[in-house]
């Protein structure tokens, strides 16, 4: 994976050079990269000859087309006394490198196969590298659709390996910050009409191994789900309603009552949308289930909102986040409330990353000011209390960061957060991220109580 090394410096130039030119607007980017549609480059009078057309919507026949792209990032971490010094290694300082090139192959109106590699390379100490680091060269997306369009919408039938994102990614997530994304082995079926889109799948995650073209569907876990998306519900515009069940199995879910097989249903639904400077997501989720043969009942409720204000100088936006995460009310009693976090997103949290969604009540206050010229300047609070004083702090990924013990102290920690960004273009973008978090009386109270440091650094090119 020294390639990947090498080949940062020149194509960073390179997209520099080419991302300071003028260059005429574009589809958004998506970071799974198979939602783009670039079908429109199929009239020749729309293209403007910008070096972002190339390799995009390539015919090979009279019903045939080709697109191309790629990613490309590095990025460097710091930590010190990370998991308040409990870490393998709490102190350390690494990089991250990741190329996903893909290929998008149109065969007809019907009919579609998307691929997409992973290559990644973290240098980083063995003692603490994971399997969300380096799995090497693999194959991060392949799969096959057939679609079936009808007057009221369209029916698609998809099969193979792909990355999975939904609505606030609370539960279903793409991990699209650390450095190999997460994605699922198994099928699905999407129903898109004008104003809906419902989505069927059964899938099982995919377990990343350091070895080249080893990753595997994990046998010990399986999600399936429908979920759906209403857009501007009731005529509302810039609105959205989501509804959704979706259900993991397990063989293995560790809490702090005890480890074993767990089956776990969540039923949830969601409103986001903006209006005049106000921006919205409100979120509800009841969970229902067995853990080791008991029942098992958890909540979630979330909320994110924010306000701009577009005619003041730096356009500061005021944003809120608070929520609030059932944890068990009794290690002793085979019931379990703990909420279980399926498949999150990795900083919704903060920048640090160390706190997960279950068990927590949290307010995330937060300052982002427009500085110009695609500079972006943001600061963040973030305060954590136990929800319930009978169960521990667990982490993003839903291990047991601290047990309860017999600490009766509500308070986790205080985070602060500050984030430096500059987007170049549609391709080209840098981030500096700080972040401290001061542990609270139930850290203290628990064990090693370090003062955490963050640090990251990254340079991000897509195409």
């Amino acid at each position: 994976m020294n390639l990947i090394r090498l080949a940062i410096p020149p194509l960073a130039a390179l997209a520099l050079s080419a991302a300071q030119a003028a260059e005429p607007a574009l589809p958004s980017i998506d970071p799974w990269r198979y939602s783009e549609d670039y079908s429109y480059l199929d009239d020749p009078a729309r293209r403007t000859g910008a070096w972002g057309e190339a390799g995009k919507w390539i015919r090979l026949g009279e019903s045939s087309t080709l697109t191309l792209g790629a990613e490309l990032r590095a990025r460097y971490e710091r930590y010190r006394n990370n998991e308040f010094g409990d870490a393998a290694v709490p102190d350390e300082g690494y990089q991250l490198y990741r190329f996903l090139p893909y290929a998008d192959l149109r065969l007809g109106r019907q009919v579609r196969a998307f691929g997409q590699l992973n290559l990644t390379h973290a240098v980083r100490d063995a003692g603490s590298i994971g399997p969300p680091d380096d799995t090497g060269r693999d194959v991060l997306q392949a799969f096959v659709d057939v679609s079936f369009p009808g007057n009221a919408g369209t029916w698609t039938a998809r099969a193979g390996r792909q990355v999975m994102a939904y609505g606030s990614e609370r539960l279903i997530s793409a991990r699209y910050g650390p450095n190999v994304l997460r994605s699922f082995d198994g099928g699905a079926l999407g129903w898109l009409g004008d104003d809906l889109r419902v989505d069927g799948f059964l899938v099982r995650p995919v377990r990343n191994d350091p070895d080249d073209f080893s990753d595997r569907a994990d046998p010990q876990r399986r999600l399936g789900g429908l979920y759906g998306t209403w857009s501007a519900p009731g005529g509302v515009a810039d609105t959205g309603l989501d509804g959704y069940l979706l259900s993991l199995s397990s063989d293995s879910a560790s809490y702090n009552q005890g480890s074993g097989s767990e089956t776990r249903n969540a039923l949830g639904t969601r409103y986001f949308g903006k209006r005049a400077g106000w921006r919205w997501d409100l979120e509800a989720v009841f969970q229902y289930g067995s853990f080791v043969g008991a029942t098992a009942r958890a909540w979630s409720l979330a909320s994110d909102a924010s306000y701009t204000f577009r005619g003041a100088p730096l356009q500061p936006r005021l944003g809120l986040k608070a929520n609030i995460i059932s944890g068990d009310r009794n290690p002793d009693d085979p019931k379990l409330q703990t909420f279980a976090v399926f498949f999150p997103k990795g900083k919704y949290f903060g920048e640090a990353g160390l706190i997960g969604p279950s068990n927590l009540i949290n307010l995330h206050p937060s300052l982002t000011l427009d500085l110009g010229s695609g500079w972006t300047l943001g600061t963040a609070a973030v305060f954590y209390w136990r929800q319930s004083l009978q169960d521990g702090v667990y982490g993003v990924a839903g291990n047991l960061l601290r047990p309860a013990g017999a600490s009766r102290s509500r308070h986790i920690g205080t985070q602060a957060d500050v984030v430096l960004g500059w987007e170049v273009s549609r391709h080209l973008s840098f981030e500096a991220a700080y972040s401290v978090f001061r542990p609270g009386s139930f850290i203290r109270d628990t064990g090693r109580a370090e003062t955490v440091h963050f640090f990251g650094l990254e340079a991000l090119w897509r195409y």
